[in-house]
């Protein structure tokens, strides 16, 4: 049935409307009711896309049942999935089929920026529920790199009941796909005088997968060093890109008032990169902005074994990738020839994280040409770098669109940052999905095909979370604004 078909007896969104009883707990069975054949849970961030979340939660709820879509900035994912999961226990143990149907089949869309959706992502891999729902994003962000990596599309979606019955066709359509999480651990000796802790825009940092601190009981923690702890899905970066973040974020939180509009944010963006010195950073930047001055960068291989990254001196930015979409949709790693290099194609659920280096804005630029990517560095199952005493006192880093300013050392202590493996969750993708999976390297009859040849899990306890942090994986704490992550 095509979307906004209905009949007398059986409308479209039927297919998608749980019963209460369901839903909450301790209601009374609705003898009869209906058990539909694609149920969804709805999460909404009403302050993303300006006016749209908040509409879109109207529409939503006006179409489905109102207990079956949730506000955000109201109430947190892992309350909801908990109350609704153990509900659902609750009722199969009686005897409930509606119950046992509804936990298997079960989907979650979530609206909002990137960080929203990691939200929820992150959420679903630490509740490790009975028969984990997989999910679809809905874009109501700025960059909005994962909707678009599983064909969800970029730009902001209309928000009537016409076009959410649409999105809703194509969540009754979509494929299950597994995608790979990252672990990020950053240690640091106290130091004598001053600290090395980040520094967010103007604020203690709101990254979604940020860090949080980890307890003095954890067994990462060691003696003398401060270690931090979080996670991301689609990239870590360090360098220049990370610093025109940061002005970006800075320049937002000084007037929000300016950044209403998806197109405005893009453009103000772009404009930042000039003005940041980044298309002529080889003429403008100092020697000390280069990776290769920074850090010393180590990777583990495929075959598990440590071994140093020789990054070149005219890299200035480092990207950690795991989606093939970055700054809005561009793919850095591209789509090697073959094994070319020992490169293969980037697939989300291999294990591996894509290791792209750029030397300008120029050379990203070359992401908008037909085969172009970054300079490919490596592949691989963690990374190491390790900062030490050098010419410059901090640099930038960020993670999933979320960046901060982190001092390094100015004697002879390090700040150290790993990146390894985490675990995998269930996304939904549409047709036009351009992530791939190792296990369905075609999982559409809609990728780019195209090759190119150019050269080349300790809990963390309630009381140590903090806005720079997630507890288990990706934690947002209650106090934060949601506003945040549009």
């Amino acid at each position: 049935m095509a979307a906004g078909n209905s009949s007398s007896d059986f409308p479209f969104w039927k297919n998608f409307y749980i019963p209460s009883y369901l839903l909450l707990p301790d209601s009374k069975v609705e003898a009869g009711a209906r058990i539909p054949g694609c149920p969804v849970l709805l999460f909404i961030n009403s302050k993303s896309g300006g006016q749209l979340g908040g509409n879109l939660l109207v529409t939503c709820r006006a179409l489905l049942n109102k207990h079956q879509v949730f506000d955000l900035g109201l109430e947190s994912p892992e309350k909801v999935l908990s109350r609704i999961y153990m509900n659902l226990e609750k009722l199969k143990l009686e005897g409930n089929e509606a119950a046992e149907k509804i936990q298997g089949t079960l989907k979650i869309i979530v609206a909002g920026g990137d960080g929203t959706a990691g939200w929820l992502l992150g959420v679903v891999s630490d509740l490790k529920l009975p028969h984990p729902p997989a999910i679809a994003t809905v874009p109501l962000g700025t960059g909005n790199n994962l909707p678009f990596a599983f064909g969800w599309g970029k730009k902001n979606p209309g928000t009537d009941c016409q076009s959410v019955e649409a999105f809703l066709e194509q969540v009754m359509k979509a494929e299950e796909m597994k995608v790979d999480s990252w672990h990020i651990l950053m240690r640091m000796r106290a130091p004598h005088e001053g600290s090395y802790e980040p520094i967010a825009p103007l604020d203690l940092p709101h990254s979604l997968h940020a860090f949080g601190r980890v307890s003095t009981s954890d067994e990462l923690n060691e003696e003398g060093r401060h270690t931090f702890r979080g996670g991301f899905w689609n990239y870590f970066s360090l360098g220049m890109d990370a610093q025109v973040s940061y002005a970006f974020h800075s320049e937002r939180k000084l007037h929000p008032e300016k950044f209403k509009n998806q197109l405005v944010n893009q453009s103000t963006y772009m404009k930042l990169v000039g003005t940041q010195g980044w298309f002529f950073a080889s003429l403008f930047q100092s020697k000390s902005k280069n990776i290769a001055q920074l850090a010393k960068v180590t990777i583990m291989n495929r075959e598990g074994q440590w071994q140093a990254l020789h990054i070149p001196h005219s890299i200035r930015s480092i990207i950690c990738l795991n989606l093939p979409s970055f700054s809005g949709g561009l793919n850095p790693w591209g789509t090697p020839h073959g094994t070319k290099g020992g490169f293969t194609p980037p697939y989300v659920d291999d294990g591996l994280i894509e290791v792209v280096g750029f030397k300008d804005a120029w050379q990203g630029l070359l992401l908008l040409a037909p085969h172009g990517h970054g300079t490919r560095l490596a592949q691989a199952q963690r990374i190491r770098f390790e900062f030490h005493k050098g010419a410059t006192d901090h640099t930038y880093m960020r993670i999933d669109g979320e960046p901060w300013k982190q001092p390094l050392p100015t004697d002879d202590d390090t700040v150290e940052v790993e990146i390894s493996h985490l675990r995998q969750v269930k996304v939904l993708a549409t047709h036009d999905c351009k992530a791939k999976s190792i296990h369905r390297p075609m999982i559409n009859g809609n990728q780019d095909t195209q090759e190119d040849d150019s050269p080349e899990e300790e809990s963390i306890p309630e009381e140590e979370w903090r806005k720079f942090g997630a507890a288990d994986t990706f934690k947002i704490p209650d106090e934060v604004d949601m506003a945040r992550f549009s």
